[in-house]
């Protein structure tokens, strides 16, 4: 399998009114992806579609070596991870924050059945390399909400899945927090198994040097797609944005500024 997503030629539109528009991109195996848009640009639209919780009305979409529409579609969402901040209100306050992680074992809220030493251990480890083992035996309720975002990540890693997507998972965090959850989004990036990543946010600077490439969104279409260090640039951000900005690269990151 040498390309984990392919997109071609996708549209969609909803009450007549066209929100994807000649979508047309691939990632490959061993590529990180971030993408980029302001709201309405059609980042959810694609990562739904991405899923398969929505149909494109053209165009063909194939993950993880399946092209959709010749395909169980439940079988390919064990196969995928999907963290957003919304799932946070889903969660029971007294739920033990390693049997919230297993639970991502049968993507259900809470566990039914009790768990076995060796997913206890998994749990643990997972949690350890987000750099939240600390939280084992605390309530879901006393956790920050960077380190909920933290529990998120380990809980759809638990069924190892090979497309991992984090959506906007710094929404709402302090700058502190935010960091140290981009840290333990690295270190995950670094790990030999670790599966192929999709991360969706607004902020240019939450964007790692682990990210190799970036989609930028706007208006329903792609408008640039490729490397990182490539696709964010002063020029190229100005017009994505509609406002001129200043890009400034540190420690491998593009840090944004109004001009």
């Amino acid at each position: 399998m040498s390309n984990i997503v392919e997109v071609k030629d996708v549209y969609w539109k909803r009450e007549e009114k066209v929100i994807l528009k000649d979508v047309n991109w691939t990632i490959s195996k061993g590529e990180h992806w971030a993408i980029l848009g302001l709201n309405g640009s059609g980042k959810t639209t694609l990562l739904n579609m991405i899923t398969g919780y929505i149909w494109p009305t053209g165009g063909q979409i194939s993950v993880l070596g399946e092209r959709y529409g010749t395909v169980d579609l439940r079988e390919m969402r064990r196969r995928i991870g999907w963290v957003s901040s919304s799932f946070q209100e889903r969660i029971h306050p007294n739920e033990q924050t390693q049997h919230l992680v297993i639970s991502g074992l049968h993507a259900s809220i809470g566990l039914f059945e009790k768990p076995t030493d060796e997913h206890i251990q998994k749990a643990v480890h997972l949690m350890e390399t987000l750099g939240c083992g600390h939280l084992v035996d605390r309530q879901y309720q006393t956790c920050s909400q960077g380190e909920k975002q933290k529990l998120l990540i380990a809980r759809a890693l638990m069924a190892s899945p090979e497309l991992l997507i984090l959506d906007e998972a710094c929404n709402g965090l302090d700058l502190l927090s935010r960091e140290s959850l981009l840290q333990s989004i690295a270190n995950l990036m670094k790990e030999k198994d670790a599966p192929t990543l999709l991360y969706v946010t607004h902020h240019v600077e939450e964007i790692l040097p682990e990210f190799t490439h970036s989609l930028l969104l706007r208006k329903g279409t792609v408008f640039a797609s490729g490397r990182t260090t490539e696709v964010l640039t002063s020029e190229r951000l100005t017009a994505l944005f509609e406002t001129p900005v200043q890009v400034t690269w540190k420690n491998e990151r593009a840090w944004l500024s109004l001009t």
